[in-house]
């Protein structure tokens, strides 16, 4: 059995993934500006476009989406409203319960995702492949 990691290592650890964390939002927050998106944005519009891959009407419900994004729900519904403002993404009523708020990606948020897709994988690749094996 391993040894146990030390309070000290744990922590370590943990300021090197804050670290890993906070240059890969701030790289992809530099590059998605120039298609007037934020990386909060292209992660909704990749969970959603993930989503709708196997059934493209199946719309996520906010809170299924909140679980997903780690914003809050407030945080999370002005996102949704500007993204919708920009017609990526559209709201409605959920067809199981009709208190709830679907959202579902729009065609030309399909488009915008797809287009800056390779550009996100590119960032990620970089940050996240300077991580030396653990």
């Amino acid at each position: 059995m391993p040894a146990e990691k030390t309070g000290r290592l744990l922590a370590q650890e943990w300021r090197e993934l804050l670290a890993v964390h906070a240059r890969t939002i701030c790289e992809l927050d530099r590059e998605l500006h120039a298609y007037g998106l934020g990386a909060s944005d292209f992660e909704v519009l990749d969970i959603l476009a993930e989503k709708g891959a196997d059934d493209r009407d199946r719309a996520l419900r906010v809170q299924e989406l909140a679980a997903r994004i780690h914003l809050s729900q407030s945080a999370l519904s002005r996102l949704i409203g500007r993204l919708e403002k920009d017609g990526l993404v559209t709201r409605g009523m959920c067809s199981e319960d009709r208190r709830g708020v679907s959202v579902s990606i729009t065609g030309v948020g399909r488009d915008r995702h797809a287009e800056v897709l390779p550009l996100q994988r590119a960032v990620l690749a970089r940050t996240l492949g300077e991580r030396p094996a653990r």
